[in-house]
């Protein structure tokens, strides 16, 4: 704690509610103030600054979300928690989009509201990571600094990156990171939790997809000794492994419908039940999630759940593709070949001019996994301190040939070399078919999509994401 204590504004026009709240927060040795309105809090916060604000949503004579615009226009450095009425979603994404540190939802959980306050007041400091039984939790222990610097390139693109890391970083909103496969999409995670108020706490980073559908609950809630078979002894979940910290739910759009119903449970309740156990334990977490997938495109079919997708998309951060930043190559490059010295034991390489420019006519549909993918090779094939990038070698393996495809079994022949990088081949597979269907259209997306049975909304992502572009690249047909 600091040497003052912690300064706290609570407004809610229910007295009774309000002298709950002022007495829990001064056995916690907080200084408290009271606000019955919108204009008393106004007349309050005109007259001295607060560490937390905490306010209800509706008041006699308005809303809580005027005071919380009021503090964002002002740039006032007040933290400020928003409570809701019980199952009001869209309420608590409001409040986050426009800034809110954390949502609290009526009726308030006292211990909840501790945690929530004291994560506002001064972060998670002192918190311990817990190691979970599996998963891959992390108590970071870097700046947040160091963090950024591992997100590597001072394109436009990544300058902006990095600057809504820093932004989104500070409250408790849930953040969605959106990127191709191999852009990098849990450095952006680290780089989230290590700038935030719990890079104290433990980093708990999921491979959603990753996990057999059967031990899905075990695994995110834990479990009780005797709840299935095997179970010879209590095991923590990865939400009670990243308690205090942050959650990373990598690859998302992989979850089954079923166990998407009980993570939002978990994520609006702010509790998960252990299996075998009879009671929810509170947990306290933020929520980081990354997709490769378009996820509106998963939510209008029906294999995403349309409020899980709005509770984990408050913020957004889109991670660019290595093909829009290629002028980042050079300090890439050289940021991968220290880290592969490093792993190696020997002195870092010397890059030449052409050596970006060999590099640089690789598509690199894999961005930058394929880029360090192609950097071990060169540092393995090198003669000492010189290296050799072979050209003759594409990004991504042939494709089949035509009589392999129009075979019964549809599968290449064993004479064909297998992909060096199999989502850089699977994307030049598609980038083919989408290319093929669209001459063969006219370039008419709506028609191409009709085609191949996939939506507009469809073909255009994956037009985007493997970057095809159209004669004149006009969208005028779209709607043909």
């Amino acid at each position: 704690m600091n040497s003052q204590p912690a300064s706290i504004l609570v407004i809610d026009d229910e007295p009774d509610l309000r002298t709950l709240y002022e007495l829990t927060l001064l056995r916690e040795g907080y200084r408290i103030d009271t606000a019955g309105t919108v204009a008393q809090a106004r007349e309050l916060l005109a007259k001295q600054g607060y560490d937390v604000v905490i306010t209800d949503m509706r008041l006699p004579d308005g809303f809580g979300m005027e005071l919380l615009h009021d503090l964002r226009q002002q740039q006032r450095p007040e933290r400020c928690l928003v409570m809701t009425a019980y199952g009001s979603a869209e309420n608590a994404v409001e409040a986050l989009r426009a800034g809110a540190f954390d949502y609290l939802t009526k009726p308030v959980d006292l211990k909840q509201f501790r945690a929530v306050v004291a994560s506002a007041v001064q972060g998670t400091e002192g918190v311990q990571p817990v190691r979970a039984a599996a998963g891959r939790p992390v108590a970071s222990g870097r700046s947040g600094g160091a963090a950024l610097e591992r997100l590597v390139g001072e394109s436009e693109a990544m300058r902006n990156v990095k600057q809504r890391v820093v932004k989104v970083a500070r409250g408790m909103a849930p953040v969605l990171v959106r990127g191709e496969s191999g852009t990098g999409k849990e450095l952006v995670a680290r780089a989230l939790h290590e700038n935030s108020q719990r890079a104290a706490g433990p980093l708990v980073a999921v491979n959603c997809g990753a996990i057999p559908e059967a031990l899905l609950e075990a695994e995110f809630f834990g479990a009780r000794k005797g709840s299935y078979t095997g179970a010879t002894h209590d095991r923590p979940g990865y939400f009670q492994a990243a308690q205090g910290g942050t959650l990373f739910l990598d690859e998302i759009g992989d979850l089954p419908l079923a166990m998407q119903t009980k993570l939002l449970r978990a994520i609006q309740e702010r509790s998960v039940r252990p299996l075998g156990a009879t009671q929810e334990e509170p947990v306290d977490v933020r929520i980081v999630s990354a997709t490769h997938r378009d996820l509106a495109a998963d939510v209008q079919s029906g294999r995403f759940r349309q409020d899980l997708y709005y509770r984990l998309n408050v913020i957004e951060v889109v991670i660019p593709p290595l093909r829009e930043r290629r002028e980042d190559l050079p300090a890439l490059c050289r940021a991968l070949l220290a880290r592969i010295a490093q792993e190696s034991g020997t002195s870092a390489p010397e890059l030449t001019d052409g050596m970006v420019q060999a590099i640089a006519a690789h598509p690199l549909t894999g961005n930058v996994r394929e880029l360090e993918n192609l950097l071990h090779r060169a540092v393995a094939l090198g003669d000492g301190n010189e290296l050799h990038v072979d050209c003759a070698v594409s990004s991504v393996a042939p494709a089949p040939s035509a009589a392999a495809v129009s075979s019964a079994t549809g599968a290449p022949s064993s004479a064909e070399p297998l992909p060096r990088d199999l989502q850089a081949w699977l994307d030049q597979q598609e980038r083919n078919i989408l290319v093929r269907a669209l001459q063969e259209n006219h370039f008419n997306r709506t028609a191409t999509a009709a085609r191949l049975g996939i939506s507009l909304r469809q073909i255009r992502y994956r037009i985007a994401r493997l970057n095809i572009a159209a004669p004149g690249d006009s969208h005028a047909d779209d709607d043909a």
